[in-house]
């Protein structure tokens, strides 16, 4: 990238002239710009079908000028001039638009500093971003209608496509101003794995509380979109979840998360047993056999019931939920006997959601939230399948079993769809 003598001496003159503070900043635009006249020679010569001065049949514009661009760099604000089109537009590789999750992690941010909201370290954040010159509403706005339309449609998509003999149902709590007050919203997301064995995020939602309406309205706009051939339901033990998933997906079987089950249990028990106690009931998730399993959670039960009884009843009630896994493929239960599936999802929405901290309104969460999912959603699409074609094999044909007992409503699956 060479520059003839003339501009190299008038870069120089600029940089002398420069305050000590912008010479950074100014020797990263001369940069950015010679790579921008370079790069767009090559780039916008493809766009238009034709070189610079060329004649040809396949152009289909023209070169005018420049347009100024300002760029956001941890030197500051630096203005660029980027080539413009007669019709259509162009812009270079090298300054390739944010990401999503950088956009509305942006948006939320540049939202809470114009509405004034008094989150810690905002304006440091702000200016992090490179936003040192301020802000509008109306970048604001701008930015978040284009990132809120594809939220909508991914959010709004039809599920018909196939069948998800499988769903996760999870949430997550941040920080949300509401009004005048700073209260804990919940973000629900719900995943699935279709009959062709790949993952999907199917849906997501913000609300006051994780309540049996707020659950019905969620699951219930699921199956409006096409959500079917639901045979396994995974999630915490919440009674409105419970309730709503008995409601909206009839026939099919609910397997309560074991992590969260286990963790409830420790409180049954003095903290010096615990170690003690979990050993004891990780013994029942070595076996492979259903009856095994089922035998082995009664004699640990029954251990149990003369030194804990509180433990011992909680075990009792919870055997049928519990083990609700042990009908499906033995390679599928570690899979689907928690919602660990989903932890990494969770972690990534926590950890972008603590860079806002507290969100100005549960808009934003919405949006920033459901950007990260989009994502991972994305990346499961180009990923190796979630199980392999023998177990896939398998769990139809438990499917089928079940279907000629009476015992499940739910249509037969196949590779398609749903039969």
């Amino acid at each position: 990238m060479a520059q003839d003598h003339s501009a190299l001496l008038a870069q120089l003159d600029t940089l002398k002239s420069a305050d000590a503070s912008a010479v950074f900043a100014e020797l990263i635009r001369a940069g950015m710009q010679a790579l921008i006249e370079a790069e767009a020679e090559a780039e916008a010569t493809t766009v238009l079908g034709a070189g610079r001065y060329e004649r040809s049949e396949t152009r289909t514009t023209h070169r005018n000028g420049h347009r100024p661009k300002t760029i956001a760099t941890t030197s500051g604000d630096v203005e660029l001039q980027i080539p413009k089109l007669r019709s259509g537009s162009f812009f270079p590789s090298l300054l390739e638009r944010r990401r999503r999750i950088d956009q509305a992690l942006h948006a939320v941010i540049m939202e809470a500093w114009v509405h004034g909201v008094s989150t810690r370290n905002v304006d440091d954040l702000v200016t992090a971003l490179g936003v040192s010159s301020g802000v509008s509403k109306s970048e604001v706005s701008r930015i978040c209608a284009g990132l809120d339309a594809e939220i909508s449609r991914f959010r709004e998509r039809s599920l018909s496509h196939t069948s998800f003999p499988y769903v996760w149902l999870d949430a997550t709590y941040c920080k949300v101003r509401v009004g005048a007050h700073v209260v804990s919203q919940a973000l629900v997301v719900a995943t699935g794995m279709s009959v062709d064995g790949t993952r999907e995020v199917l849906g997501t939602a913000v609300g006051d509380s994780e309540s049996f309406d707020f659950w019905r309205e969620f699951t219930a706009g699921l199956k409006a979109r096409g959500l079917a051939g639901v045979h396994l339901v995974i999630s915490d033990a919440h009674s409105g979840l419970k309730a709503a998933v008995a409601q909206q997906f009839t026939g099919a079987s609910w397997q309560r998360c074991r992590v969260h089950f286990m963790r409830n249990l420790q409180g049954a028990v003095g903290s010096k047993h615990v170690p003690a106690v979990m050993a004891a009931i990780k013994t029942v998730f070595v076996h492979t056999e259903p009856d095994d399993v089922a035998a082995q959670w009664d004699q640990v039960t029954d251990t149990l019931a003369g030194s804990f009884p509180k433990a011992a009843s909680m075990m009792r009630d919870a055997k049928p939920d519990v083990l609700a896994f042990t009908p499906f493929p033995h390679a599928h239960w570690t899979k689907i006997w928690s919602n660990n599936p989903t932890e990494r999802l969770n972690k990534e929405i926590k950890r972008r959601a603590d860079v806002v901290e507290i969100f100005p309104n549960p808009a934003s969460f919405l949006r920033l939230a459901t950007a990260v999912v989009i994502e991972q959603h994305d990346e499961w699409q180009v990923t190796r399948r979630y199980v392999s074609d023998v177990s896939l094999d398998e769990l139809r044909a438990v499917i089928t079993v079940k279907q000629q007992a009476g015992s499940d409503p739910a249509p037969a699956l196949t590779s398609t769809g749903i039969g």
